[in-house]
């Protein structure tokens, strides 16, 4: 999955490979892998590099802010694909419903093949201790469903696949 990320109004492409907690990633080019655990909701260890991070990570409005060893980013995360044409409400092809924020799968409301109207939760994520329902952008049917109860997600993770 490829995600637009603007940190601190840096912008940088990057794309995950394999989603956590073994994460495998993509930085201009360059494959690399991190080990990343939520500690508590909002808050994870994260293995990179042979040395240990703990991220905290809080909504500002729009944006994230991420508190790393006593730095502060603000980021602003942006999926390519969710402002296509695909993913508007009532269009054709497929929408992907991914995670907004880290947080943990809390229920899922949907299995594949059940037909799904516009607006309809599919599944609960809880984040900073806020509990989220992401619902369905168009009606369709459940292609797949790309996570389990209590599974640790990350921002910009698919979550689930309506046709």
């Amino acid at each position: 999955m490829k995600l637009d990320l603007t940190v601190n109004g840096v912008k940088i492409g990057i794309e995950i490979v394999v989603p956590a907690p073994e994460c495998r990633f993509r930085v201009n080019g360059v494959e690399r892998l991190a080990l990343v655990k939520m500690v508590e909701p909002g808050v994870y260890s994260l293995l990179l590099d042979g040395r240990v991070y703990e991220a905290r990570i809080d909504r500002a409005g729009t944006s994230l802010v991420v508190l790393i060893a006593g730095e502060r980013f603000e980021v602003v995360v942006r999926y390519p694909r969710s402002w296509s044409r695909k993913s508007v409400p009532g269009s054709q092809g497929i929408a992907t419903i991914a995670a907004p924020m880290p947080g943990k799968v809390v229920r899922i409301l949907v299995a594949p093949g059940d037909s799904v109207e516009a607006g309809q939760g599919l599944v609960v994520v809880e984040a900073m201790k806020m509990q989220n329902e992401m619902k369905s952008l168009k009606a369709g049917r459940v292609v797949e469903v790309r996570t389990r109860p209590d599974a640790a997600v990350l921002a910009g993770e698919a979550l689930v696949i309506v046709e």
